[in-house]
Parts: structure tokens; sequence; C-alpha cells
């Protein structure tokens, strides 16, 4: 009698294990609607890069890496802030071109601060050469 009892539990233990077995199989392959369609959001690794007349939020998270350097205080009588301008001239650069690094910073300053390396010109041309380079 110990025995039969023995067999029918490791039977019954061996049923309840291949239950949950046979329900993962019968799940599709692919989340959806089972005709391969899926139902959530679909995910763009790539999303494309604002242009020039993009608002400011969405540029500056675009291209802001590579002003990092730039001021983002106004200076009155000037036309936004360098980091503004710079962020701008990025947006030109990656989105046209058919403008060269240095036709995009043209709106830059080309004066020397003191205590900085380069003038805004200088800085904004080089990271427009390095956009573009990893654009590609």
């Amino acid at each position: 009698m110990k025995l039969q009892f023995k067999i029918a539990l490791i039977v019954g233990a061996l049923a309840l294990a291949a239950v949950p077995a046979a329900a993962l199989a019968a799940q599709p392959a692919e989340p959806g609607n089972g005709n391969g369609q899926a139902q959530g959001p679909e995910y763009n690794p790539n999303p494309p890069t604002p242009g020039p007349g993009a608002g400011l939020p969405e540029k500056a998270k675009a291209y802001g890496r590579y002003c990092q350097g730039e001021s983002k205080k106004h200076v009155k009588g000037e036309k936004g802030t360098a980091f503004s301008r710079c962020v701008t001239a990025m947006a030109k650069a990656a989105t046209d071109s058919s403008l060269t690094p240095k036709q995009a910073c043209k709106a830059l300053s080309k004066k020397h601060v003191k205590g900085e390396k380069g003038t805004p010109y200088s800085r904004c041309v080089v990271a427009a050469a390095k956009l573009r380079s990893q654009q590609v």
C-alpha cells in the first residue's frame, strides 16, 4: 500500500508540473493580437533631429551637448544667448548638408574672450564638424 501511495504522489506532482509548461507553450511568440500586429507604441531608436525653426527646448535637448561651454546669460542688445545661437547653428549644420560648418556658425562672435579657449565662432565650427562626423 505504501508503494502505491508513493507512485500516485509522484504521478500527481508530475501532472501539476506539466500544466504550467503546457500553458506557456500555447502562448504566441510575438506580443499582440495574434495576427502579428503589436498593440503597444512603436519604438523608434533614432528620433528625427529638430531643424533650425524648432523651439529652443527641442533643439537644446538634441544639440545642447555640443554647446555646453556657451553662456546662457542674455546680454542686452544681442539676439538670444550665446547658447541659443550655438544650438541654432548646430541645428542648421545638422539639417542642411549643403552648409559647411563655417557657414552654419557665421552668426556667432569672432571676438576672443580672455581666459577662454578660442572664440564662440571657432568652438561652434569644431562642434559642427563633430556633429557632421557623428551623423555619417
